[in-house]
């Protein structure tokens, strides 16, 4: 896990750079109205001064280092037979991609900063799906924890419920990251695409419960 904690310190010391650059060293590349806020159609509706754009700058930069704390921190905080350390590896990417995620987010910031563009919403939507299926891919290999993946009471009280969800969850989001990003790219309205990420995320908690009684009524957990 070391490795991952090194790429995510490295991450968010160059975004936290970035942020006191732009903000505090050269404030004028920025433009003199800065969105900072959008409605539900992803048209922005707030807008504050590049005099008053620094402490946006560093919200990012400090998400990332939040991340990167609970990477390293949580570890240590769980208990016996709940170990992180069974894996590690998974443990350390996931949260990686979690600090890469808020980063890209905060490139985006800064793009939007700069320069005007109409075409930022569908990056920024298409970016969760990215995430979400990334994550997908590596739920298979999340173990029984506190911390990370389909926590309900359910799989936490079964090894195979656990298991069985986080397999179907893999499949599931992984699909939908890859079908959800094609949608915004190509201009499915935002609240369509939302959806679809919302049932997506949700159905893996009850197709725990589902799983849980099926194997109860079957004698075998």
């Amino acid at each position: 896990m070391t490795r991952w904690l090194v790429g995510s310190l490295s991450l968010t010391a160059i975004a936290l750079a970035v942020a006191l650059g732009l903000g505090l060293g050269a404030p004028e590349v920025l433009r003199e109205r800065i969105p900072i806020h959008w409605d539900i159609d992803m048209e922005p509706d707030g807008w504050v001064t590049r005099e008053a754009f620094t402490p946006y700058l560093l919200i990012f930069p400090g998400v990332m280092a939040l991340m990167t704390l609970l990477m390293w921190g949580l570890p240590y905080l769980s208990p016996k037979s709940f170990e992180v350390e069974r894996f590690a590896s998974t443990w350390g990417y996931l949260f990686t991609l979690l600090v890469a995620f808020f980063g890209y987010l905060f490139a985006l910031q800064v793009w939007v900063a700069i320069s005007e563009s109409a075409w930022f919403a569908r990056p920024f939507i298409a970016g969760f799906f990215v995430l979400f299926g990334l994550i997908g891919n590596q739920m298979g290999k999340v173990q029984r924890n506190f911390w990370m993946g389909v926590r309900t009471p359910w799989t936490l009280a079964s090894e195979a419920v656990w298991v069985r969800t986080h397999r179907h969850a893999a499949w599931l989001w992984v699909a939908t990251g890859l079908v959800g990003a094609v949608m915004v790219l190509v201009g499915v309205p935002f609240l369509i695409a939302f959806a679809l990420l919302m049932v997506s995320a949700l159905w893996p908690v009850l197709y725990s419960l589902i799983i849980y009684k099926r194997l109860q009524r079957e004698g075998r957990v």
